[in-house]
């Protein structure tokens, strides 16, 4: 069985259907998401894990970090497009009370201040749920920024379609597991991990940089996340382009291991974009295995 960060008709849902239609369940945060594969609830779940307008998802983001180790096992991604949907009959001129969720009105608010600039907006928990209430009329909303499949789920209409004011939005989900073997490598893969600094002090981040640029290691992503053991206290959730079983990146892993306080492997997986990184000379498979095989020449001169 598995799960997502519900309820259903979010984009978390649709990015779930994309690998299984079969029935799952629904989970009303991201923690209890996790939480549920941790007790062994579910075998796996989707969860938000990165936007390309608003960032990595802090919710997401923490509670990989914290608790029983997960592992993410697969990404996929979901152009986000939001229209404006209503109850049948509804048209612009009778929207005065929207409902979306908070990200939604993020990356919204251009087309609402342009074309609805006087709507009161209101923030909720889900797409799927600013839906559900406008699909009553006794709820007080007019309409609902939502996808298509929510809008739908509940029976609403566009009033607009294609609000978003960034047409290229996609949000990136991952399916986690608990610990397992990671599937094998595609040469179009990355690497999560999240790293604790022994102290915060000058260089510190160059030193975790280092471990990866070193060692021929592109980042998609880093980002400083709390540790909620003090003010100024931060970690750093790290994608990394390229697979643990890669000589580069294990070598930049263990450089990490001896230089930090913890290292938090979270995964090495296949890429959504299948795009595959250009490695440098000097970083390849085969670069890795002609330099250690010329260091045990050196070091057994009698076996050539």
């Amino acid at each position: 069985m598995l799960g997502y960060f519900g309820p259903a008709g979010t984009f978390t849902h649709e990015a779930l259907l994309t690998l299984s239609e079969e029935p799952a369940i629904a989970y009303a945060s991201v923690p209890l998401a996790l939480d549920a594969v941790r007790s062994g609830e579910v075998e796996a779940v989707m969860v938000p894990i990165e936007n390309s307008v608003e960032g990595g998802v802090s919710a997401t983001l923490d509670a990989l970090a914290a608790g029983k180790r997960l592992m993410i096992v697969r990404e996929v991604l979901v152009p986000v497009q939001f229209g404006l949907y209503g109850r049948p009959g509804t048209t612009v001129g009778d929207v005065r009370r929207v409902v979306t969720h908070p990200h939604s009105a993020a990356q919204t608010r251009f087309w609402m201040a342009a074309n609805l600039p006087d709507a009161v907006v209101t923030e909720g928990g889900s797409n799927a749920a600013a839906a559900q209430a406008v699909s009553d009329p006794a709820s007080g909303y007019d309409a609902a920024i939502c996808g298509q499949v929510a809008g739908e789920l509940y029976g609403l209409v566009p009033i607009v379609d294609g609000i978003s004011d960034n047409s290229s939005a996609v949000t990136r989900f991952v399916l986690v597991s608990r610990p397992t073997e990671p599937p094998r490598p595609t040469g179009a893969d990355k690497t999560t991990l999240v790293a604790y600094m022994h102290t915060d002090r000058a260089g510190a981040l160059l030193e975790i940089l280092e471990q990866f640029s070193g060692r021929g290691v592109s980042l998609c992503r880093i980002e400083s996340r709390p540790t909620k053991t003090g003010m100024g206290n931060y970690c750093f959730s790290i994608d990394a382009e390229g697979h643990m079983r890669e000589p580069r990146m294990a070598e930049a892993m263990q450089g990490l291991h001896r230089i930090c306080e913890d290292v938090i492997f979270l995964g090495s997986y296949a890429r959504a974009d299948g795009i595959r990184p250009e490695v440098a000379r000097g970083f390849t498979d085969q670069d890795f295995r002609a330099a250690r095989e010329w260091y045990a020449s050196l070091v057994n001169p009698e076996d050539e």
